[in-house]
């Protein structure tokens, strides 16, 4: 891909490439951008992992999380958008096989709107390509911004996951 697939008006959303590695590491390497992504660290193989599971999705769904980076600049400043998801919390939960909403904003862009931008644009590329179909998403107990969030996009809780060790997740539906 030579350039970004969709552009807002201050972003630009680009597909996983191999050379967004290191940003996407440092996205996550920062603990307070990391609060409500569960117990783990990071590591470079981890990022590696992301960044394989982002670039998968595109290719086997035609769909997947964009690398956001502010128009015209090179680093990395979210991970955002409709990607396909296995959970493994079991069919009843439905998380397993589904296209799923997530956004990781860098906390040096938190209060500017980015996640609403780029999910907003997100969505309604999502919608028009893929055509309008239920989407999950989870959200850790607790994180008011990412909960408003989507809510505002028209989730609606639907389920509590529990996992021995892991903070609590709410379980969100947008349904057509």
């Amino acid at each position: 891909m030579t350039g970004p697939l969709l552009t807002t008006e201050r972003f630009e959303l680009w597909q996983p490439q191999p050379g967004d590695l290191a940003d996407l590491f440092e996205l996550t390497r920062d603990d307070e951008t990391r609060r409500f992504l569960g117990t783990f660290v990071p590591s470079e193989m981890d990022s590696f992992t992301r960044l394989l599971r982002n670039a998968g999705s595109w290719a086997l769904w035609g769909y997947g999380t964009f690398m956001v980076r502010l128009k015209g600049q090179e680093r990395i400043v979210a991970n955002c958008g409709v990607f396909r998801s296995h959970r493994g919390f079991g069919a009843a939960q439905g998380m397993d096989n589904v296209p799923e909403a997530g956004w990781i904003v860098h906390r040096d862009h938190w209060g500017q709107g980015v996640a609403r931008e780029v999910i907003e644009a997100a969505l309604a590329w999502f919608d028009a390509t893929h055509g309008p179909q239920r989407i999950a998403c989870m959200i850790e107990d607790g994180h008011a911004a990412s909960d408003r969030l989507a809510q505002h996009f028209g989730f609606v809780r639907y389920a509590r996951q529990e996992s021995e060790g892991a903070p609590p997740i709410i379980l969100y539906e947008r349904c057509p």
